[in-house]
Order: C-alpha cells, then structure tokens, then sequence
C-alpha cells in the first residue's frame, strides 16, 4: 500500500525581521561543520549590492520591522558593510551575525558611535558550539573560541547586546549548557550577553519531517539575497525556499520540506531570531 507523505505548511503571520545575506560564500574562516558548502580553491565575491539593500528597506517601509539580521557567510567580509549597517539601523535594530573576526576594540568604538547618532540598537550574535574550548574548536575551526571571547569582551566594554548562539551539536541537557556558558560569562566578566540553544542543523535527508507544533522563524521572517528572497537564512538560494524576487511580490507560504526545516520543526522554537524585552 503507497501512502502519500505531504510536509507542513507555514504562513508569515506577520514580518517582524528581515535577515539580509550581505554575502552567500565569502568567508574568512572554514569551519568545519558548516551548513555552507564553501569553494576550497577560491574566495568568491558574491557580495549584494547596497542599491538592493536601499530599495529594499524602501519597499518595507510600511511593515513593522522590529530586527534587521545581516548575515553571510560572514557579513563583515562586505567592502559595504558600515554603508549597509547606516542604511539598516535608521530601519529597525540590527542583529550583525559574525564570526568575530573583525571584532576589536577599535571596531567596536566605531560601532558605537555609528550606534549613537540613531535611535535603534546594533547587537551581535556569535557562534558556538561548546563551553569548553576544545570541542568548541573541533566543530568550528580552531581559534573560533579564543576569537568569540575576545570580541565579547570588546564588546561588553562599549555595553552591546551580545548573543551566544550555542549549536548543541554534542546533544547536551540544555540547562547544562547554559549554566556553563553562564559560569564562563561570570569568569571573564561579561554582563550583557543572551544565551541561545539551538539543535544541531544538518543538510543530511530525511524521511519524514515531524508535526509542526511550535513557533518557526518563517513565520516571522524573510530573507533577502543577491537572488531574490528566501523563506529563511538556511534556506537561502535554495529552490525550495525561494519566496519572490523582492519585497513588493513575494510568497507568504513555505512548505517545510528539507532537513534544516526538520532541525527547526525539532527545535520547537525560533533558531535564528532572538525574542529581546
């Protein structure tokens, strides 16, 4: 007997964030469980360009934006990024997903005065996998943990919000996680930091996807990339999640068909937006 398998459907309910891929492949670090496959022969340059950005946030103008994420690969790799980031936070608050890299003293200086002269928040979110450095390092790259506390205490110095979002790729308790993470804040000194767990996402297939019982990010969000706009920052410049070619007609419907939606069905929360008071 054939049964016929159909995947959950999920609605924008209402555009609160946009994320912005300021960059599909363009990185300065290879990490070693990445959801991105990268080149290994070149760096490409696939930057957006911030004539997309502008017209962009200009066909927005009427929705209630509460977060601008720009992301990447890695965003600040884009020869435009402090041009994008005054054109996004005179929109909404902006979330910069970063490898921290680019991170130091003197960078965060400089985005606090860009943050000063507006009314919205610049905040950070910066990639984990583990408390402990060494399983940090053996999933991302090494160096990644000395790199993220760095940029935190950077950070901290000039009170930004900081987010750690922890990949739970050991498939820990999470009140473990956070407690660490919280006794290694505490540790360095660090005030202003959410932590934020999410399961391990894969690229692997799956037979079936479970039953839709929690919040989703597409419900709340698009993505836009040189290519048009996506359901979600995983999903971006994937056939299956593209949504329209920009924000004046674009799809409110998503069928959640691949592995990364299973990983965000089974994570019975938002991944990749962060709920600020």
């Amino acid at each position: 007997m054939n049964t016929i398998y159909a995947s959950p459907v999920c609605e924008l309910e209402q555009l609160n964030d946009i994320f912005i891929e300021l960059t599909a492949k363009n990185c300065n670090t290879r990490c070693r469980e990445c959801y991105i496959k990268f080149p290994f022969t070149k760096n490409i340059k696939d930057f957006i360009k911030t004539d997309t950005v502008k017209e962009s946030l200009n066909q927005l103008e009427n929705e209630n934006i509460r977060c601008i994420y720009l992301t990447g690969a890695e965003p600040m790799t884009h020869p435009d990024f402090n041009s994008i980031l005054r054109l996004c936070i005179k929109k909404a608050n902006v979330c910069i997903c970063t490898n921290a890299s680019f991170i130091n003293e003197k960078k965060a200086r400089f985005l606090r005065n860009v943050e000063s002269n507006e009314e919205h928040n610049i905040m950070f979110k910066l990639s984990f996998a583990h408390w402990d450095e060494l399983k940090n390092d053996a999933v991302r790259t090494r160096g990644s943990y000395r790199q993220n506390i760095y940029a935190l205490k950077c950070l901290d110095k000039y009170n930004f919000t900081n987010i750690l979002s922890v990949s739970n790729f050991y498939k820990e308790p999470h009140n473990s996680i956070i407690n660490r993470f919280q006794e290694k804040l505490e540790e360095i000194g660090i005030e202003n930091a959410v932590i934020q767990i999410n399961e391990w996402a894969t690229e692997n297939n799956v037979d079936t996807l479970p039953e839709l019982t929690g919040a989703t990010d597409c419900m709340s969000s698009r993505t836009l990339t040189v290519n048009g706009v996506f359901a979600c920052p995983f999903l971006a410049n994937d056939y299956r999640g593209r949504m329209g070619s920009d924000f004046n007609n674009y799809s409110k419907t998503v069928r959640l068909e691949t592995s990364f939606c299973a990983a965000c069905i089974k994570n019975n929360d938002k991944m990749l937006t962060v709920e600020l008071e």
